[in-house]
């Protein structure tokens, strides 16, 4: 319980101070492995987010469920861009196939589109940060396919929302690994 206030504290105590806002940006885990999949393009065409996790504000949850964010504590590029951006580099790193966001750049169309929709993207009371959701992955022949995901990552309370950056950029490059060997094979 303290731990969390402390967290909770570290997040506010900033929307407290005035002038500028400090950023916060998910640096990219390492991509140690590759993974083979079935397609030689992939189209990261959306990604939604839950409001809370849209919003430029980091969001952490508190005591009860209530979430909290202070206009002074903001991630360095809108969420669901960055998030896009993310996933982008981390399949391509996986897999060494051609992977863009949309607006698909290309000339020759790609092979798939991936869409992700998270329902929750959340740094929890209890120091994980939770991601679930659906993703898609459509294709103009062959067969379409759809999954559920569940992915976690632990992050030190203590650490405040460099902590809490730094989990998110572990969730999205487990769910990039977790995408590749289940939905685009």
């Amino acid at each position: 319980m303290f731990r969390t206030r402390f967290a909770l504290a570290a997040v506010m105590a900033l929307g407290g101070c005035g002038g500028d806002a400090d950023r916060y940006t998910a640096a990219p885990p390492a991509v140690t492995e590759t993974i083979r999949i079935g397609f030689g393009s992939v189209e990261i065409r959306d990604v939604t987010l839950p409001s809370y996790a849209a919003a430029d504000e980091i969001t952490l949850e508190g005591e009860g469920g209530v979430l909290k964010s202070s206009t002074s504590v903001l991630w360095a590029d809108a969420p669901e861009r960055a998030i896009a951006l993310d996933m982008t580099r981390n399949l391509s790193k996986l897999t060494g196939a051609r992977i863009a966001s949309d607006p698909w750049p290309f000339e020759a169309f790609p092979d798939a589109r991936l869409e992700i929709r998270f329902e929750e993207l959340l740094a929890g009371s209890d120091g994980i940060f939770r991601a679930s959701g659906q993703y898609f992955v459509a294709v103009e022949e062959g067969r379409e396919r759809s999954g559920l995901f569940e992915q976690s990552a632990p992050f030190d309370l203590e650490g405040g929302p460099a902590a809490i950056a730094a989990a998110r950029g572990q969730v999205v490059l487990d769910l990039a690994k977790f995408i590749a060997r289940n939905g685009l094979k």
